[in-house]
């Protein structure tokens, strides 16, 4: 797995994380950790460009469970029970946090995992850039 960043100017400055390759058992660590990196250096706004992720695992998503958490430490948007009533109801997503272009498969994980209630995932970067 290779990842790439850039920043992006829109309303706001947003990280952009272009990830290529697995997001597994053998490199969920290394993103997580280069993201955390990237928090750590002053990102509040963070897009994971999945167009290149041909497969995420559990250990993916756990590692976006933890980045979730790890913003939303830093940035609350709402209070935890007006967060977990709007997971519940469809109305809550991260503003935050942001996933675009995952295929088929990766979209799947995330429905099925029910990740897509909390963090949006859109078509492409472009539209994800501009939901910022």
């Amino acid at each position: 797995m290779d990842m790439t960043v850039s920043t992006e100017k829109v309303r706001v400055d947003v990280t952009l994380v272009h990830v290529h390759g697995n997001i597994d058992s053998s490199t969920y660590q290394a993103f997580e950790k280069r993201v955390e990196g990237l928090i750590d250096e002053g990102a509040r706004y963070v897009l994971i460009d999945l167009s290149h992720v041909a497969f995420m695992s559990s250990a993916g998503l756990r590692a976006l469970n933890s980045l979730f958490y790890r913003m939303r430490s830093l940035v609350q948007d709402r209070s935890d029970e007006d967060m977990k009533k709007g997971i519940r109801e469809g109305t809550y997503h991260s503003a935050h946090l942001k996933l675009a272009g995952a295929n088929k498969d990766v979209r799947q994980v995330l429905e099925i995992s029910g990740f897509d209630m909390y963090l949006e995932n859109l078509p492409d970067v472009k539209t994800a850039l501009a939901s910022f």
